[in-house]
Protein backbone atom coordinates (compact mmCIF):
# COMPACT_ATOMS: atom_id res chain seq x y z
CA UNK A 1 0.00 0.00 0.00
CA UNK A 2 1.81 3.11 -0.80
CA UNK A 3 2.25 5.65 1.58
CA UNK A 4 0.07 8.68 1.85
CA UNK A 5 3.27 11.28 1.18
CA UNK A 6 4.08 9.69 -1.84
CA UNK A 7 1.20 9.95 -3.56
CA UNK A 8 1.56 14.16 -3.09
CA UNK A 9 3.62 16.12 -5.45
CA UNK A 10 7.04 17.01 -3.77
CA UNK A 11 6.81 20.08 -1.78
CA UNK A 12 9.00 22.31 -3.43
CA UNK A 13 6.45 22.00 -6.39
CA UNK A 14 3.23 23.24 -4.66
CA UNK A 15 2.06 26.38 -6.20
CA UNK A 16 2.51 28.43 -3.07
CA UNK A 17 -0.76 31.23 -2.43
CA UNK A 18 0.44 34.69 -3.76
CA UNK A 19 0.85 37.20 -0.69
CA UNK A 20 -0.70 39.99 -1.44
CA UNK A 21 0.90 43.70 -0.06
CA UNK A 22 -1.96 44.83 2.36
CA UNK A 23 -2.53 48.19 3.59
CA UNK A 24 -4.90 50.17 5.52
CA UNK A 25 -7.51 53.22 4.07
CA UNK A 26 -4.41 56.00 5.58
CA UNK A 27 -2.22 54.11 3.81
CA UNK A 28 -0.09 52.37 6.51
CA UNK A 29 1.32 48.98 5.30
CA UNK A 30 0.04 46.13 7.09
CA UNK A 31 2.18 42.79 7.68
CA UNK A 32 1.04 39.60 7.81
CA UNK A 33 1.71 38.80 11.73
CA UNK A 34 2.80 41.00 14.54
CA UNK A 35 4.48 40.22 17.47
CA UNK A 36 6.37 41.31 20.29
CA UNK A 37 9.23 43.49 18.70
CA UNK A 38 6.09 45.88 17.31
CA UNK A 39 5.31 47.17 20.34
CA UNK A 40 8.86 46.46 22.90
CA UNK A 41 8.34 50.32 22.50
CA UNK A 42 5.30 50.92 23.93
CA UNK A 43 5.58 52.44 27.39
CA UNK A 44 2.67 50.58 29.39
CA UNK A 45 2.46 53.75 31.95
CA UNK A 46 2.82 56.53 29.90
CA UNK A 47 1.60 55.55 26.62
CA UNK A 48 -1.73 53.09 27.95
CA UNK A 49 -1.94 53.30 31.47
CA UNK A 50 -5.55 52.29 32.99
CA UNK A 51 -8.99 53.43 32.02
CA UNK A 52 -9.55 56.97 33.03
CA UNK A 53 -6.01 58.03 33.34
CA UNK A 54 -4.02 59.93 31.41
CA UNK A 55 -3.20 59.71 28.52
CA UNK A 56 -6.47 58.17 28.46
CA UNK A 57 -5.79 56.19 25.56
CA UNK A 58 -7.87 53.41 27.20
CA UNK A 59 -10.90 55.01 27.67
CA UNK A 60 -11.69 58.33 29.41
CA UNK A 61 -13.84 56.88 32.47
CA UNK A 62 -12.58 54.30 34.63
CA UNK A 63 -15.73 51.77 34.23
CA UNK A 64 -16.64 53.19 30.61
CA UNK A 65 -19.76 50.95 29.48
CA UNK A 66 -20.05 48.87 32.78
CA UNK A 67 -20.72 52.27 34.20
CA UNK A 68 -22.75 53.89 31.95
CA UNK A 69 -23.43 52.49 28.26
CA UNK A 70 -22.78 55.81 25.24
CA UNK A 71 -25.55 57.85 24.43
CA UNK A 72 -27.46 56.22 21.63
CA UNK A 73 -28.00 59.51 19.71
CA UNK A 74 -30.58 59.24 16.14
CA UNK A 75 -29.86 62.06 13.96
CA UNK A 76 -33.03 62.98 13.09
CA UNK A 77 -34.86 66.03 11.34
CA UNK A 78 -37.35 66.17 8.29
CA UNK A 79 -39.83 68.86 7.37
CA UNK A 80 -41.28 71.42 9.77
CA UNK A 81 -41.15 71.25 13.55
CA UNK A 82 -44.07 69.16 13.49
CA UNK A 83 -42.54 66.37 11.64
CA UNK A 84 -40.20 66.03 13.36
CA UNK A 85 -41.45 66.52 16.81
CA UNK A 86 -42.97 63.46 15.91
CA UNK A 87 -40.02 61.28 14.76
CA UNK A 88 -38.37 62.48 18.12
CA UNK A 89 -41.22 60.87 20.10
CA UNK A 90 -41.08 57.81 18.52
CA UNK A 91 -37.58 57.44 18.75
CA UNK A 92 -37.33 58.02 22.63
CA UNK A 93 -40.15 55.81 22.45
CA UNK A 94 -37.68 53.43 21.20
CA UNK A 95 -34.94 53.63 23.66
CA UNK A 96 -32.85 56.85 21.80
CA UNK A 97 -31.42 58.41 25.16
CA UNK A 98 -30.78 61.32 23.72
CA UNK A 99 -31.80 63.76 20.54
CA UNK A 100 -29.92 64.45 17.70
CA UNK A 101 -31.29 67.70 15.15
CA UNK A 102 -30.65 67.72 11.38
CA UNK A 103 -31.63 71.61 10.62
CA UNK A 104 -32.33 72.31 6.39
CA UNK A 105 -29.86 73.92 4.38
CA UNK A 106 -31.68 77.11 4.69
CA UNK A 107 -31.38 77.29 8.36
CA UNK A 108 -27.58 75.85 8.23
CA UNK A 109 -26.62 78.98 6.24
CA UNK A 110 -28.61 81.34 7.76
CA UNK A 111 -31.82 82.34 5.70
CA UNK A 112 -35.37 82.25 6.24
CA UNK A 113 -37.45 79.20 4.53
CA UNK A 114 -39.35 83.01 2.42
CA UNK A 115 -35.48 83.67 1.10
CA UNK A 116 -35.18 83.38 -2.64
CA UNK A 117 -31.76 81.37 -1.73
CA UNK A 118 -34.35 78.77 0.51
CA UNK A 119 -36.32 78.17 -2.37
CA UNK A 120 -37.32 74.15 -3.04
CA UNK A 121 -34.63 73.36 0.25
CA UNK A 122 -37.11 74.21 3.07
CA UNK A 123 -37.24 70.80 5.45
CA UNK A 124 -35.33 68.45 2.31
CA UNK A 125 -32.14 67.88 4.68
CA UNK A 126 -33.15 68.62 7.88
CA UNK A 127 -36.15 70.36 9.69
CA UNK A 128 -36.77 74.01 9.05
CA UNK A 129 -36.23 76.66 11.92
CA UNK A 130 -37.39 80.10 11.09
CA UNK A 131 -38.71 81.59 15.06
CA UNK A 132 -38.76 80.81 18.52
CA UNK A 133 -42.61 79.44 17.77
CA UNK A 134 -40.81 76.81 15.22
CA UNK A 135 -38.49 75.82 18.30
CA UNK A 136 -41.32 75.42 20.62
CA UNK A 137 -43.03 72.96 18.27
CA UNK A 138 -39.98 71.34 17.44
CA UNK A 139 -39.42 70.47 21.40
CA UNK A 140 -43.26 70.32 22.36
CA UNK A 141 -44.26 67.83 25.05
CA UNK A 142 -40.29 66.95 25.58
CA UNK A 143 -38.54 67.73 28.59
CA UNK A 144 -35.34 69.90 28.19
CA UNK A 145 -33.89 69.46 31.37
CA UNK A 146 -34.37 65.91 31.50
CA UNK A 147 -33.55 65.04 27.53
CA UNK A 148 -30.08 65.81 26.19
CA UNK A 149 -29.54 67.06 22.69
CA UNK A 150 -27.48 67.08 20.39
CA UNK A 151 -27.88 70.34 17.33
CA UNK A 152 -25.37 69.68 14.03
CA UNK A 153 -25.39 73.46 13.58
CA UNK A 154 -22.24 75.97 12.60
CA UNK A 155 -23.00 79.08 11.60
CA UNK A 156 -26.19 79.89 13.02
CA UNK A 157 -25.34 77.86 16.05
CA UNK A 158 -25.45 80.91 18.75
CA UNK A 159 -28.58 81.45 17.06
CA UNK A 160 -29.92 78.05 17.20
CA UNK A 161 -28.59 77.93 21.01
CA UNK A 162 -30.58 80.62 21.73
CA UNK A 163 -33.40 79.46 20.66
CA UNK A 164 -33.09 76.18 22.40
CA UNK A 165 -32.38 78.37 25.70
CA UNK A 166 -35.29 80.47 24.74
CA UNK A 167 -37.57 77.80 24.34
CA UNK A 168 -36.27 76.22 27.79
CA UNK A 169 -37.13 79.34 29.68
CA UNK A 170 -40.86 79.89 28.32
CA UNK A 171 -41.11 75.82 29.40
CA UNK A 172 -39.49 77.07 33.12
CA UNK A 173 -36.05 74.89 33.09
CA UNK A 174 -33.11 76.12 35.03
CA UNK A 175 -30.55 76.90 32.19
CA UNK A 176 -27.76 75.21 34.37
CA UNK A 177 -29.70 72.29 34.40
CA UNK A 178 -29.89 72.34 30.21
CA UNK A 179 -27.30 69.43 28.49
CA UNK A 180 -26.61 68.78 25.21
CA UNK A 181 -24.05 70.01 22.35
CA UNK A 182 -23.80 72.41 19.83
CA UNK A 183 -21.60 71.75 16.62
CA UNK A 184 -20.09 75.12 16.56
CA UNK A 185 -17.71 74.22 14.30
CA UNK A 186 -16.52 76.43 11.69
CA UNK A 187 -13.28 75.78 10.40
CA UNK A 188 -14.38 72.22 9.08
CA UNK A 189 -16.63 74.31 6.87
CA UNK A 190 -14.50 75.92 5.24
CA UNK A 191 -12.79 72.63 4.90
CA UNK A 192 -14.89 70.19 3.86
CA UNK A 193 -18.64 71.11 4.21
CA UNK A 194 -19.73 74.79 3.02
CA UNK A 195 -22.07 75.86 4.85
CA UNK A 196 -20.10 78.68 6.33
CA UNK A 197 -21.16 82.69 6.20
CA UNK A 198 -18.80 84.82 7.92
CA UNK A 199 -15.00 85.04 6.97
CA UNK A 200 -12.98 83.17 9.42
CA UNK A 201 -11.66 85.62 11.86
CA UNK A 202 -15.62 86.80 12.84
CA UNK A 203 -16.61 83.31 12.50
CA UNK A 204 -14.22 82.23 15.43
CA UNK A 205 -15.26 85.37 17.65
CA UNK A 206 -18.63 84.28 17.82
CA UNK A 207 -17.74 80.67 18.61
CA UNK A 208 -15.46 82.38 21.84
CA UNK A 209 -18.38 84.24 22.59
CA UNK A 210 -20.83 80.90 22.59
CA UNK A 211 -17.75 79.72 24.61
CA UNK A 212 -17.87 82.42 27.35
CA UNK A 213 -21.55 82.52 27.50
CA UNK A 214 -22.27 79.19 27.95
CA UNK A 215 -19.45 79.00 30.61
CA UNK A 216 -21.26 81.24 32.99
CA UNK A 217 -24.59 80.73 32.44
CA UNK A 218 -25.16 76.89 30.53
CA UNK A 219 -22.29 74.98 32.59
CA UNK A 220 -23.31 71.68 31.46
CA UNK A 221 -23.51 72.39 27.78
CA UNK A 222 -20.97 70.72 25.38
CA UNK A 223 -20.31 73.87 23.38
CA UNK A 224 -18.45 72.52 20.37
CA UNK A 225 -18.15 69.27 18.69
CA UNK A 226 -14.80 69.99 16.93
CA UNK A 227 -15.53 67.32 13.58
CA UNK A 228 -14.00 65.27 11.84
CA UNK A 229 -16.85 63.67 10.55
CA UNK A 230 -17.26 65.67 7.44
CA UNK A 231 -13.52 65.62 6.41
CA UNK A 232 -13.83 62.12 6.08
CA UNK A 233 -17.21 61.96 4.22
CA UNK A 234 -15.14 64.52 1.64
CA UNK A 235 -12.50 61.72 1.28
CA UNK A 236 -10.07 62.27 4.33
CA UNK A 237 -8.15 59.00 4.92
CA UNK A 238 -8.13 58.14 9.29
CA UNK A 239 -4.80 59.72 9.36
CA UNK A 240 -6.01 62.64 8.07
CA UNK A 241 -9.76 62.65 9.79
CA UNK A 242 -7.50 63.11 13.23
CA UNK A 243 -4.95 65.15 12.52
CA UNK A 244 -6.96 67.85 10.89
CA UNK A 245 -9.71 67.61 13.37
CA UNK A 246 -7.07 67.61 16.43
CA UNK A 247 -5.59 70.78 14.98
CA UNK A 248 -8.83 72.59 14.52
CA UNK A 249 -9.19 72.05 18.33
CA UNK A 250 -5.93 73.80 18.88
CA UNK A 251 -6.68 76.59 17.39
CA UNK A 252 -10.36 76.96 19.24
CA UNK A 253 -8.22 76.51 22.63
CA UNK A 254 -5.55 78.81 21.14
CA UNK A 255 -8.55 81.30 20.35
CA UNK A 256 -10.71 80.83 23.76
CA UNK A 257 -7.06 81.56 25.56
CA UNK A 258 -6.11 84.56 23.26
CA UNK A 259 -10.14 86.08 24.50
CA UNK A 260 -9.11 85.78 28.01
CA UNK A 261 -10.26 82.85 29.02
CA UNK A 262 -8.96 79.64 31.27
CA UNK A 263 -8.30 76.43 29.86
CA UNK A 264 -9.33 74.51 32.90
CA UNK A 265 -12.50 76.69 32.59
CA UNK A 266 -13.69 75.82 29.26
CA UNK A 267 -11.83 72.65 28.72
CA UNK A 268 -13.69 70.26 30.28
CA UNK A 269 -16.96 71.35 27.66
CA UNK A 270 -15.36 70.57 24.40
CA UNK A 271 -16.05 67.61 22.23
CA UNK A 272 -15.31 65.88 19.30
CA UNK A 273 -17.13 64.33 16.22
CA UNK A 274 -16.05 61.52 14.47
CA UNK A 275 -16.81 59.01 11.59
CA UNK A 276 -16.46 55.46 12.12
CA UNK A 277 -15.67 53.84 8.04
CA UNK A 278 -14.58 50.99 6.74
CA UNK A 279 -11.55 49.67 7.91
CA UNK A 280 -12.67 47.86 11.12
CA UNK A 281 -9.34 47.57 13.07
CA UNK A 282 -8.37 51.12 11.53
CA UNK A 283 -10.69 53.03 13.14
CA UNK A 284 -10.85 51.35 16.63
CA UNK A 285 -7.12 52.28 16.55
CA UNK A 286 -7.79 55.86 15.60
CA UNK A 287 -9.79 56.47 18.18
CA UNK A 288 -7.55 55.53 20.78
CA UNK A 289 -4.88 57.41 19.12
CA UNK A 290 -7.03 60.47 19.21
CA UNK A 291 -7.55 60.27 22.64
CA UNK A 292 -3.73 60.03 23.43
CA UNK A 293 -2.57 62.85 21.17
CA UNK A 294 -4.91 65.49 22.59
CA UNK A 295 -4.68 64.17 25.99
CA UNK A 296 -0.95 65.58 25.56
CA UNK A 297 -1.76 68.82 23.48
CA UNK A 298 -3.76 69.77 26.16
CA UNK A 299 -1.42 69.32 28.74
CA UNK A 300 1.87 70.23 27.16
CA UNK A 301 1.21 73.08 24.68
CA UNK A 302 -1.53 74.11 26.59
CA UNK A 303 -0.85 73.98 30.58
CA UNK A 304 -4.17 72.12 31.47
CA UNK A 305 -4.23 70.32 34.66
CA UNK A 306 -7.70 69.86 35.36
CA UNK A 307 -7.99 65.82 33.99
CA UNK A 308 -11.25 66.73 32.37
CA UNK A 309 -9.52 69.18 30.04
CA UNK A 310 -6.91 66.92 28.52
CA UNK A 311 -10.14 64.27 28.24
CA UNK A 312 -11.26 63.58 23.86
CA UNK A 313 -14.70 62.82 24.97
CA UNK A 314 -16.44 62.40 21.33
CA UNK A 315 -19.61 61.50 19.65
CA UNK A 316 -19.49 59.00 16.46
CA UNK A 317 -21.83 59.22 13.65
CA UNK A 318 -21.39 55.86 11.27
CA UNK A 319 -19.71 56.39 7.72
CA UNK A 320 -22.35 57.75 5.25
CA UNK A 321 -20.12 57.75 2.74
CA UNK A 322 -19.90 54.12 2.61
CA UNK A 323 -23.70 53.44 2.38
CA UNK A 324 -24.48 52.35 -1.14
CA UNK A 325 -27.45 53.00 -3.38
CA UNK A 326 -26.66 49.18 -5.37
CA UNK A 327 -28.42 46.47 -3.11
CA UNK A 328 -29.09 49.48 -0.10
CA UNK A 329 -29.73 46.32 2.26
CA UNK A 330 -26.23 45.50 2.89
CA UNK A 331 -25.92 48.65 4.68
CA UNK A 332 -27.50 47.23 7.68
CA UNK A 333 -24.08 45.21 7.78
CA UNK A 334 -21.78 47.86 7.23
CA UNK A 335 -23.38 50.15 9.72
CA UNK A 336 -23.43 47.11 12.22
CA UNK A 337 -19.70 46.89 11.61
CA UNK A 338 -18.83 50.44 12.19
CA UNK A 339 -20.73 50.48 14.92
CA UNK A 340 -18.84 47.93 16.69
CA UNK A 341 -15.94 49.74 15.89
CA UNK A 342 -16.88 52.79 17.51
CA UNK A 343 -17.92 51.09 20.80
CA UNK A 344 -14.74 49.07 20.94
CA UNK A 345 -12.73 52.59 20.38
CA UNK A 346 -14.62 54.08 23.29
CA UNK A 347 -17.47 56.65 21.66
CA UNK A 348 -19.47 58.09 24.39
CA UNK A 349 -21.90 58.99 21.85
CA UNK A 350 -23.24 56.93 18.39
CA UNK A 351 -25.47 57.42 15.40
CA UNK A 352 -26.08 54.37 13.58
CA UNK A 353 -27.41 55.39 9.84
CA UNK A 354 -30.30 53.78 8.32
CA UNK A 355 -29.62 51.51 5.39
CA UNK A 356 -31.92 53.85 3.20
CA UNK A 357 -30.05 57.10 3.43
CA UNK A 358 -28.19 56.25 0.11
CA UNK A 359 -31.29 57.16 -1.69
CA UNK A 360 -33.55 59.32 1.27
CA UNK A 361 -33.91 60.36 4.63
CA UNK A 362 -34.55 57.39 6.69
CA UNK A 363 -38.34 55.81 6.88
CA UNK A 364 -39.37 55.20 10.77
CA UNK A 365 -38.76 51.77 10.53
CA UNK A 366 -35.21 52.02 8.86
CA UNK A 367 -34.06 54.35 11.76
CA UNK A 368 -35.62 51.22 13.99
CA UNK A 369 -33.08 49.05 12.69
CA UNK A 370 -30.04 51.20 12.66
CA UNK A 371 -31.00 52.07 16.69
CA UNK A 372 -31.79 47.71 17.43
CA UNK A 373 -28.13 47.71 15.96
CA UNK A 374 -26.56 49.39 18.50
CA UNK A 375 -29.08 48.33 21.16
CA UNK A 376 -27.84 44.54 20.09
CA UNK A 377 -24.45 45.24 20.82
CA UNK A 378 -25.31 47.06 24.13
CA UNK A 379 -26.88 44.51 25.20
CA UNK A 380 -26.10 41.07 22.95
CA UNK A 381 -22.65 41.08 22.06
CA UNK A 382 -20.44 41.11 25.30
CA UNK A 383 -18.14 43.42 24.25
CA UNK A 384 -19.24 45.76 26.90
CA UNK A 385 -18.28 44.26 29.43
CA UNK A 386 -14.68 44.75 29.81
CA UNK A 387 -12.79 47.64 28.48
CA UNK A 388 -10.77 48.40 25.78
CA UNK A 389 -10.60 44.91 24.65
CA UNK A 390 -8.42 44.91 21.96
CA UNK A 391 -5.71 46.32 23.95
CA UNK A 392 -2.15 44.49 23.75
CA UNK A 393 -3.20 43.27 20.45
CA UNK A 394 0.48 43.23 18.73
CA UNK A 395 -1.56 44.58 15.43
CA UNK A 396 -3.76 47.05 17.77
CA UNK A 397 -0.67 48.64 19.93
CA UNK A 398 1.68 48.97 16.73
CA UNK A 399 -1.35 50.60 14.87
CA UNK A 400 -2.27 53.16 17.10
CA UNK A 401 1.01 54.53 17.74
CA UNK A 402 1.57 54.41 13.89
CA UNK A 403 -1.35 56.39 13.21
CA UNK A 404 -0.42 58.99 16.36
CA UNK A 405 2.63 59.04 14.51
CA UNK A 406 1.60 60.39 10.96
CA UNK A 407 -1.09 62.44 12.35
CA UNK A 408 1.54 64.75 14.59
CA UNK A 409 3.99 64.95 11.37
CA UNK A 410 0.79 66.57 9.63
CA UNK A 411 0.13 68.83 13.01
CA UNK A 412 3.76 69.53 12.77
CA UNK A 413 3.29 70.83 9.19
CA UNK A 414 0.17 72.91 9.90
CA UNK A 415 2.31 74.40 12.57
CA UNK A 416 4.95 75.43 10.22
CA UNK A 417 2.44 76.82 8.28
CA UNK A 418 1.29 79.53 10.59
CA UNK A 419 -1.76 77.59 12.53
CA UNK A 420 -4.90 76.11 10.79
CA UNK A 421 -5.96 78.98 9.73
CA UNK A 422 -3.24 79.75 7.49
CA UNK A 423 -3.10 76.50 6.22
CA UNK A 424 -7.02 76.73 5.17
CA UNK A 425 -6.28 80.13 3.27
CA UNK A 426 -3.34 78.47 1.78
CA UNK A 427 -5.50 75.56 0.17
CA UNK A 428 -3.17 72.75 1.97
CA UNK A 429 -6.03 70.86 4.30
CA UNK A 430 -8.69 71.13 1.07
CA UNK A 431 -5.58 69.89 -1.20
CA UNK A 432 -4.84 66.82 1.14
CA UNK A 433 -7.80 66.02 1.83
CA UNK A 434 -8.82 65.98 -2.59
CA UNK A 435 -5.78 63.91 -2.78
CA UNK A 436 -6.75 61.38 -0.60
CA UNK A 437 -10.46 61.13 -2.23
CA UNK A 438 -8.94 61.20 -5.99
CA UNK A 439 -6.49 57.83 -5.09
CA UNK A 440 -9.19 55.93 -3.18
CA UNK A 441 -11.65 56.51 -5.97
CA UNK A 442 -8.57 55.23 -8.14
CA UNK A 443 -8.72 51.80 -6.61
CA UNK A 444 -12.45 51.32 -6.29
CA UNK A 445 -12.18 51.89 -10.35
CA UNK A 446 -9.10 49.55 -10.66
CA UNK A 447 -11.03 47.39 -8.65
CA UNK A 448 -7.95 47.68 -5.92
CA UNK A 449 -10.80 48.28 -3.60
CA UNK A 450 -13.96 46.20 -3.69
CA UNK A 451 -17.20 48.14 -2.64
CA UNK A 452 -19.44 45.16 -2.46
CA UNK A 453 -22.51 45.38 -4.66
CA UNK A 454 -21.16 48.24 -6.24
CA UNK A 455 -17.88 47.13 -8.39
CA UNK A 456 -17.91 43.23 -7.50
CA UNK A 457 -20.97 40.64 -6.30
CA UNK A 458 -23.39 42.76 -8.61
CA UNK A 459 -27.03 41.78 -9.06
CA UNK A 460 -29.63 41.88 -11.80
CA UNK A 461 -33.02 42.04 -9.94
CA UNK A 462 -34.13 45.40 -8.36
CA UNK A 463 -36.82 45.80 -6.17
CA UNK A 464 -38.16 48.78 -4.41
CA UNK A 465 -37.61 49.99 -0.81
CA UNK A 466 -40.35 52.12 0.57
CA UNK A 467 -38.47 55.88 1.11
CA UNK A 468 -39.47 58.65 3.01
CA UNK A 469 -40.79 61.86 0.91
CA UNK A 470 -41.33 65.08 2.18
CA UNK A 471 -44.82 66.80 1.99
CA UNK A 472 -44.55 68.88 -1.31
CA UNK A 473 -47.17 71.54 0.77
CA UNK A 474 -44.69 71.41 3.78
CA UNK A 475 -42.80 74.89 2.34
CA UNK A 476 -45.42 77.24 1.76
CA UNK A 477 -47.49 76.24 4.79
CA UNK A 478 -44.04 77.17 6.40
CA UNK A 479 -43.38 80.13 5.07
CA UNK A 480 -47.36 81.45 5.29
CA UNK A 481 -46.30 80.42 9.12
CA UNK A 482 -43.34 83.03 8.93
CA UNK A 483 -45.65 85.66 7.35
CA UNK A 484 -47.93 85.54 9.78
CA UNK A 485 -45.35 85.94 12.83
CA UNK A 486 -43.60 88.78 11.43
CA UNK A 487 -47.14 90.51 10.97
CA UNK A 488 -48.45 90.36 14.99
CA UNK A 489 -44.72 90.59 16.48
CA UNK A 490 -44.21 94.18 18.20
CA UNK A 491 -42.62 95.67 15.51
CA UNK A 492 -40.74 98.38 18.38
CA UNK A 493 -39.52 95.26 20.36
CA UNK A 494 -38.36 93.35 17.39
CA UNK A 495 -36.24 96.59 15.93
CA UNK A 496 -34.91 97.30 19.30
CA UNK A 497 -33.34 94.07 19.59
CA UNK A 498 -32.23 93.49 16.27
CA UNK A 499 -30.62 96.88 16.76
CA UNK A 500 -28.69 95.57 20.20
CA UNK A 501 -27.40 92.37 18.13
CA UNK A 502 -25.86 94.50 15.49
CA UNK A 503 -24.57 96.79 18.25
CA UNK A 504 -22.68 94.04 20.20
CA UNK A 505 -21.78 92.97 16.92
CA UNK A 506 -19.63 96.07 16.27
CA UNK A 507 -18.64 97.22 19.63
CA UNK A 508 -16.79 93.53 20.48
CA UNK A 509 -19.46 92.53 23.56
CA UNK A 510 -20.79 89.02 23.90
CA UNK A 511 -23.21 88.87 21.14
CA UNK A 512 -25.09 86.06 22.93
CA UNK A 513 -27.57 87.61 25.43
CA UNK A 514 -28.72 89.72 23.00
CA UNK A 515 -29.43 87.27 19.92
CA UNK A 516 -31.27 85.22 23.02
CA UNK A 517 -33.35 88.48 24.04
CA UNK A 518 -34.17 89.38 19.64
CA UNK A 519 -35.57 85.44 19.56
CA UNK A 520 -37.69 86.10 22.55
CA UNK A 521 -39.10 89.42 20.73
CA UNK A 522 -39.71 87.13 17.82
CA UNK A 523 -36.32 88.06 15.59
CA UNK A 524 -36.00 84.98 12.74
CA UNK A 525 -32.88 83.13 11.94
CA UNK A 526 -32.34 84.96 8.32
CA UNK A 527 -32.87 88.51 10.06
CA UNK A 528 -30.48 87.96 12.87
CA UNK A 529 -27.92 86.55 10.40
CA UNK A 530 -28.29 89.11 7.85
CA UNK A 531 -28.32 91.64 10.84
CA UNK A 532 -24.61 89.72 11.27
CA UNK A 533 -23.75 89.90 7.39
CA UNK A 534 -23.88 93.47 7.85
CA UNK A 535 -20.88 93.98 10.04
CA UNK A 536 -18.94 90.82 9.78
CA UNK A 537 -19.34 90.26 5.24
CA UNK A 538 -19.45 86.90 4.06
CA UNK A 539 -16.73 85.02 3.61
CA UNK A 540 -15.82 84.15 -0.24
CA UNK A 541 -14.22 80.47 -1.24
CA UNK A 542 -10.38 80.05 -2.23
CA UNK A 543 -10.30 78.46 -5.19
CA UNK A 544 -8.15 74.67 -4.42
CA UNK A 545 -6.93 72.90 -8.18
Amino acid sequence: MANATTQEAPADKKKKPAITEARTTSNIPVKLVYGPADVESLKLETELNQPGQFPYTRGVQPTMYRGRLWTMRQYAGMGDADASNKRYKYLLSQGTTGLSVAFDLPTQIGYDSDHEFALGEVGKVGVAIDSIEDMERLFNGIDLEKVSTSMTINSTATILLSLYIAVAKRNGADMKKLSGTVQNDILKEYIARGTYIYPPKQGMRLITDLFAFCNENVPEWNTISISGYHMREAGSTAVQEVAFTLADGITYVQAAKNSGLDVDAFGPRLSFFFSCDRNFLEEVAKFRAARRMWAKIMRDRFGATNPKSMMLRFHTQTAGSSLTAQQPEVNIVRTAIQAMAAVLGGTQSLHTNSFDEALALPTENSARIALRTQQVIAYESGVTQTIDPLAGSYYMESLTTEIEKRATEYIEKVDAMGGMLKAIEKGFVQQEIQNASYEFQQSVDHHEAVLVGVNKFHVDEHHEIPLQVIDPALEPNQVERLKALRLRRNAAEWKAAIQAVEDAARNGNNVMPHIIDAVEKYATVGEIADTLRKVFGEYKEAVVI
